[in-house]
């Protein structure tokens, strides 16, 4: 807060009859249960415009988000926001790619499987742009740590991720590089008790504009404001699921329904069977990160992480449009996982 604090440039006072130009936006929010009501898409976009150019105070942004997070995100508010924040980043020139992976919660059960499904992808010669949040709470591990233990490609800068995928097919894109406001919102958490929007919207961000979006939600009840959000702000190809600790990463001893949009076309849901008869995942007490290695090895027999690696990938195949059916989809997924190059992980 003290960093969004030092960020605003406002002169006050502000009165009656001369209130702040983003009080507005507080009043919608807040007038009562009979007088409030959603923001629109444009007003969405044009509040959380003000908050990342540093025009709204500190107590209005407090304000604004816990009264959204009380009442829920609708899918104009997500799809505004996102529209509003990729308006106030600086991008240059980017290369095509052809997935847009988010990862922001971290794993906290079970270590990050998801990271194996991308390499596996990149090395049939995808290009995927990661972004996310790093260490915003304590006791999960995040991509950011399991790429540098790897030195897999971290960007520090829109250009340095350009070059990344360029190179490498490949880039992790920190969230504080593409708004450094957005990660002062997002680590509020501890501060407000909560989460908030940004937490929600900032998985849609899509820097590079890949036509495949993939996305991992922890709670079942923001499946179709993801997939309604998608279908507002128009993306190709998008697909949401409940992943592991809210990763895109299938759980293979559970169903799970994936509801896919594309473009402004009304979602298809699809629930792909579990793969491991135990319906209870193992915790992983140790997490030790260089046990993925291992597994790309066949150093580790892990059967949970295999059928996770396997089925993550199938999605993302699924989505992508490269198979007719989830069956097509998994088949496609083993034999990409079974050609892979097991000497070393692709990149390192």
């Amino acid at each position: 807060m003290q960093r969004i604090m030092a960020d605003m440039n406002i002169q006050r006072p502000f009165t009656p009859d001369n209130p702040h130009p983003f009080a507005p936006y507080v009043a919608i929010l807040g007038r009562g249960k009979t007088k409030s009501r959603p923001l629109t898409f444009d007003e969405a976009r044009d509040a959380m415009a003000m908050i990342l150019r540093g025009e709204a105070l500190p107590e209005q942004i407090g304000a604004f988000l816990m009264l959204l997070r009380l009442k829920e995100e609708e899918p104009e508010e997500i799809a505004g926001f996102v529209a509003g924040a990729r308006a106030a980043m600086d991008r240059p020139a980017l290369p095509a790619v052809d997935i847009d992976w988010s990862s922001y919660a971290g794993k906290r059960v079970q270590l990050p499987w998801f990271i194996l499904s991308i390499l596996a992808l990149v090395g049939t010669g995808l290009r995927v742009v990661v972004h996310g949040s790093e260490e915003h709470t304590p006791g999960r591990v995040y991509t950011n740590r399991v790429l540098a233990h790897y030195g897999l490609p971290i960007a520090d800068s829109f250009d340095t991720a350009a070059r990344q995928v360029e190179t490498h097919g490949l880039t992790y894109l920190p969230l504080h590089v593409m708004s450094p406001m957005l990660r002062d919102l997002i680590e509020l958490k501890p501060v407000l008790g909560l989460r908030s929007p940004v937490n929600s919207f900032t998985r849609l961000l899509n820097p590079f504009d890949a036509p495949t979006v993939m996305q991992g939600i922890f709670h079942r009840g923001f499946l179709d404001i993801h997939s309604g959000a998608a279908q507002i702000l128009g993306i190709p190809n998008m697909a949401v699921f409940r992943g592991d600790g809210g990763e895109i990463e299938m759980r293979p001893n559970k169903p799970c329904p994936v509801w896919t949009t594309h473009g402004a076309a009304d979602p298809v849901i699809e629930t792909w069977p579990a793969t491991l008869d135990d319906g209870h995942a193992p915790a992983d007490e140790v997490m030790d990160i260089a046990r993925l290695e291992h597994v790309w090895a066949d150093a580790d027999h892990d059967a949970y992480a295999v059928k996770s690696v396997v089925g993550t990938m199938a999605v993302a195949l699924r989505t992508m449009g490269k198979a007719d059916t989830p069956q097509a989809a998994w088949k496609m997924a083993e034999g990409i996982w079974a050609a892979r190059d097991r000497s070393r992980l692709p990149l390192t």
